[in-house]
Order: C-alpha cells, then structure tokens, then sequence
C-alpha cells in the first residue's frame, strides 16, 4: 500500500501495520530550503551556502545539507506512515551522492518488521534523485495502540 495523501490524517496504529506497507514522498529541492535549514541547524558550512566556496570541492556546486535530506524521512513517518502519534526512537543513515538545489528527491518509508508487543515498527528508508538513491538507511519508531493511544 503507498499513501500519497496531503490531507491531515490520524496515524495507524500498531494492529493496522503490515510489513510492505509503505509511504511516498516527494520534494524539489530549492535554494530556501538550504538557508532555512542552515538558518535552523547552525550549519553554515559553505558548501552548503556560497556557490563559489562550492565550486572549488569535489562536487564543484553547493549541495543540500545531509541532514536536510534525512529530515524527509521523519516527514514521511510523522505525517504518512505510520503518521501522527508515530514517536522516533532511532535512525541509521548512509549517505551516498549529494543532493543539489533543483534535484527532486523521492523519498520511500516501507515497513519491514513488526513487535505489536512493545509497539516499534522497524522501516527501510531511502531517498533517490532519479534512479539513484543518495540516502538509505532504517528507522525504529514507536506507534500507538488502538487500547493505548498515548501510551
């Protein structure tokens, strides 16, 4: 099942998973999203924000912050899958080619193991420009009870 969804939804709960369930985002990646991020993060590193520091390093133009990729996965668990109410408990993380301004990023949450009795659901997560994925890693997060919302 992919949810594609932008309108508001409560989260599934731990007894509505199924390992294959998975969730879809996407985003073009804009010059703004890296001076907002910079601006929030403190990372001011230049790569990330002076095109002519950016042009002298191997990927000769300014690339998005890592980080700022990765934040696209916990979009996709805290408003699609498992969605609201969905608390991160970890996250691994391998990054693989840079992300640049203009790049569409594609970002993939599928569910791949289950514990009903402690409520984590482990995700596969990755993020792709086109056919190449630039981040992939997995994360655990704890989700609701349909007799424990909030526990």
């Amino acid at each position: 099942m992919t949810t594609n969804s932008t309108t508001p939804r409560a989260g599934y709960v731990i007894e509505d998973l199924a390992p294959g369930m998975e969730a879809v985002i996407e985003r073009v990646i804009a010059e703004g999203d890296l001076v907002a991020f910079a601006e929030v993060s403190g990372d001011t590193n230049p790569v990330h924000l002076d095109e002519a520091y950016a042009a002298t390093t191997p990927f000769r133009t300014r690339i998005a912050h890592g980080m700022l990729t990765a934040s696209l996965i916990s979009a996709v668990l805290g408003t699609r899958l498992p969605g609201p109410g969905a608390v991160y408990l970890s996250q691994s993380l391998r990054f693989r080619a840079p992300v640049k301004i203009g790049d569409r990023v594609r970002t993939v949450a599928r569910v791949t193991e289950i514990d009903t009795r402690r409520r984590r659901v482990t995700l596969a997560c990755a993020c792709s420009v086109g056919d190449a994925v630039v981040l992939d890693g997995e994360a655990i997060v704890m989700v609701p009870s349909r007799g424990r919302e909030g526990a």
